[in-house]
């Protein structure tokens, strides 16, 4: 079935409309359905200013259907990505609230992480959202949710949501590659791994500071030792010590 608003047969006299190049004034011609054209007087690429991206900006067929997207919707593509992945991990662990909370809270210290980092943010949110996602099938297969069997069953899970979901290879790779050692970080770690390491830290010791009440020095020392990252440690001193 192709896109209704692709198709021609659903085009009114307003399908077709002329407009001036932004950069230089010259007259250009657009179709409805061009998401870009290169002005014939200046060479630039020009966005279509009467176009509708909106379903561009989550559709997989995208680029099928519209051609080349500009960069803007790509990176918009990306952000609704991760959002769209919040709520596929909602509904994977169902009832299950507490592992629904602190995902939510893993991929809210990875977000101000990796900005600080200058991480890749698409990559970082959807590896935090789905760092543990494999623990249902881990209790289920293995009777256990140790971080091995975490990191075996998780992937899989993880790989099937994004794919259902449009997202780019190399994206699923990478997030992939994250879950499947996110408790054994090696020596070469990218910052994007780091990112979400630390968040995961972050809010485990979080959430073991509520249970039993550990002294700041202590909590200094073990955050200057175990943290990966400039901001994950800062982050880590602002909520855990200084709060304590």
């Amino acid at each position: 079935m192709k896109c209704p608003g692709q198709d021609t047969q659903y085009w009114d006299q307003n399908a077709i409309f002329e407009t001036q190049c932004p950069e230089c004034g010259h007259e250009m011609e657009f179709f409805k359905d061009d998401a870009t054209r290169r002005c014939g007087h200046c060479s630039k690429k020009i966005v279509n200013p009467k176009m509708d991206f909106g379903c561009a900006a989550y559709c997989k067929f995208a680029e099928q259907c519209l051609g080349t997207l500009p960069e803007e919707f790509v990176a918009q593509q990306e952000d609704l990505l991760k959002d769209r992945v919040a709520v596929k991990m909602k509904q994977y662990f169902g009832t299950d609230f507490t592992r629904i909370g602190h995902a939510g809270r893993v991929a809210r210290y990875a977000e101000k992480i990796g900005k600080q980092e200058k991480a890749d943010l698409a990559v970082v949110l959807c590896a935090a959202y789905l760092h543990d996602i494999g623990i249902k099938n881990a209790q289920e297969k293995h009777g256990s949710a140790q971080a091995k069997y975490q990191e075996i069953e998780g992937p899989p899970v993880a790989k099937e949501i994004l794919e259902n979901l449009g997202a780019k290879e190399e994206l699923i790779k990478e997030v992939c590659d994250i879950i499947a050692h996110h408790h054994h970080p090696g020596p070469d770690e990218t910052i994007n791994f780091k990112a979400v390491y630390d968040a995961d830290m972050l809010a485990n010791m979080v959430e073991c500071q509520k249970k039993e009440q550990i002294d700041s020095d202590t909590l200094s020392k073990k955050v200057l030792r175990i943290y990966l990252t400039d901001a994950g440690r800062e982050l880590a001193m602002q909520t855990l010590v200084q709060n304590s």
